[in-house]
């Protein structure tokens, strides 16, 4: 455990300070130099660096982020026939023992050319081969995967919930081997200034969590969600939002899917989608009558409401839903809203759960399928001046699980050398900052501490994406930085 941090900047050009930490508590801050602290191998030199809270993705699917990371990535791909020639590239010389080939990553909105069978087929016709979409709400298969999945009709695209059947049986890998993927993700994110995240991940997560703990898990601070096909597991064991289940391991929310996303054309909207030939204004996939019980059922048992909302109607729909149970809870993604509906956020205590870099991955996608709108689309700064709670994300896999990318979005709404997206709905970087974090520099706040080489205030887009992180601290406790370092080498020696 550290003891304390000598000599760190706070953000903004305030003079350096001292902290001292005590029980995994930030007891002191003072006036670099004002507190009498010996020197020891459980003080932090800062030497000037600058200090900032521990940051929280507050939406990511750890499982799947571990996974993707081992896929065939075809994100580059702007055609299928691209996508085709990605794989086959990959597979070249390359022995695969796995059932199922699998790669992820494709976004197919613009694309010239259908995703189909056919297509994949051409790359391999033998074995069972899966592509699963950026946004995880489609998975494009060929022939073989089609038989092996038991799909008997369509050409080999599948969106929300099929396609997350399918999905939900990629996971072959052992326990143990999902494990260890998950731990080295982990620690990549500690890498990045992450102290916690909220685990959405599609599954019964309480089972592998109480496992990794007990395998030795501890590098962040997890929050893990409960799905509407697990609730009455979950009240069978007494489960409830903020109950600890092990060491900083945490229940989270109920987790409610209510539409579908952009590139997927699923995303539930008020207007049609331009062209379309089924579901012209996207999916519903929980009716009205439906979805206020199911949240009411679940607040009585104690659970906070996460409930993803993409288009203006879904957000609309959700809105309503928790008007009527009169409490609060979270809207995940929130990526396109009617100016009317902005207010409702603060008035009913509803967080806006956001990720900042979908809109840069989106901004082309929007524009092409929400013609006339994308002014509302992802409104960060509107959200904020409205009064709602703002929080950040990546949705990982969908977006790296890196805050500082977030952070360059939202504060940029570029990150290439294109004009800013919509910069009018761009936030500061403070208020980015906060919405990326859970604590304050402050006497009596959780020692979840980040020391970074140079101010994020004061740095451009591009500098955000790489911000060097020299140390992070997580209730007093290394978790990245030279500490870590020297204690796995003294392990491994």
């Amino acid at each position: 455990m550290i003891r304390a941090v000598r000599n760190a900047r706070p953000l903004g050009g305030h003079d350096p300070v001292d902290l001292v930490l005590r029980d995994g508590i930030i007891s002191a801050v003072a006036p670099a130099g004002a507190l009498d602290i010996a020197d020891g191998p459980d003080v932090i030199e800062a030497d000037g660096r600058f200090v900032l809270p521990g940051l929280w993705d507050e939406h990511v699917h750890m499982t799947q982020w571990a996974q993707s990371r081992r896929r065939i990535d075809v994100g580059e791909a702007e055609s299928a026939a691209e996508a085709a020639a990605i794989v086959r590239s990959a597979l070249a010389g390359r022995s695969v023992s796995d059932e199922v080939i699998v790669g992820a990553g494709f976004r197919d909105g613009l694309w010239p050319d259908a995703p189909t069978a056919g297509v994949l087929d051409g790359v391999v016709a033998d074995r069972p081969l899966v592509l699963i979409s950026a946004d995880v709400h489609a998975v494009w298969l060929n022939t073989a995967a089609m038989v092996r999945f038991g799909i008997e009709t369509g050409e080999g695209l599948l969106r929300e919930e099929a396609a997350f059947a399918v999905t939900r049986e990629l996971d072959t890998a052992s326990d143990a081997t999902i494990d260890e993927w998950v731990r080295e993700a982990a620690a990549d994110a500690a890498a990045r200034g992450v102290v916690g995240i909220v685990d959405l991940e599609m599954r019964w997560n309480l089972d592998d969590w109480m496992r990794r703990v007990a395998g030795g898990f501890d590098a962040l601070r997890v929050e893990f969600g409960v799905y509407p096909q697990h609730l009455d597991r979950a009240i069978a064991q007494r489960l409830r939002s903020g109950l600890p289940v092990a060491s900083e391991v945490s229940v989270g929310p109920l987790k409610v899917i209510t539409d579908g996303s952009l590139n997927t054309r699923t995303a539930y909207c008020c207007d049609p989608y331009p062209d379309a030939s089924d579901h012209a204004y996207g999916l519903l996939t929980v009716p009205p009558c439906d979805l206020q019980p199911l949240m009411a059922r679940a607040h009585a048992a104690g659970f906070r409401l996460a409930v993803h909302a993409i288009g203006d109607a879904a957000n609309r729909l959700a809105l309503d839903a928790f008007a009527r149970l009169g409490h609060g809870g979270r809207i995940e993604h929130a990526q396109l809203v009617r100016r009317s509906d902005l207010p409702r956020f603060a008035a009913l205590g509803v967080t806006a759960s956001v990720q900042p870099e979908h809109a840069m991955d989106d901004r082309d996608v929007a524009e092409r399928y929400w013609p006339g709108r994308t002014h509302r689309a992802f409104p960060l700064r509107d959200l904020i001046d409205s009064g709602a709670h703002v929080v950040l994300g990546s949705d990982a896999p969908v977006a790296p699980l890196d805050p500082w990318i977030a952070i360059s979005a939202a504060t940029a709404r570029t990150r290439d050398e294109r004009a800013p997206f919509h910069g009018e709905q761009a936030i500061t970087a403070a208020e980015a900052l906060a919405a990326s974090a859970r604590t304050r520099i402050a006497a009596g706040e959780h020692a979840d501490l980040v020391l970074v080489d140079s101010d994020p205030l004061d740095m451009d887009a591009r500098a955000l994406r790489t911000m060097t992180v020299a140390h992070t601290l997580m209730a007093g406790r290394p978790t990245f930085g030279p500490a870590v370092t020297a204690q796995h080498d003294a392990a491994t020696a």
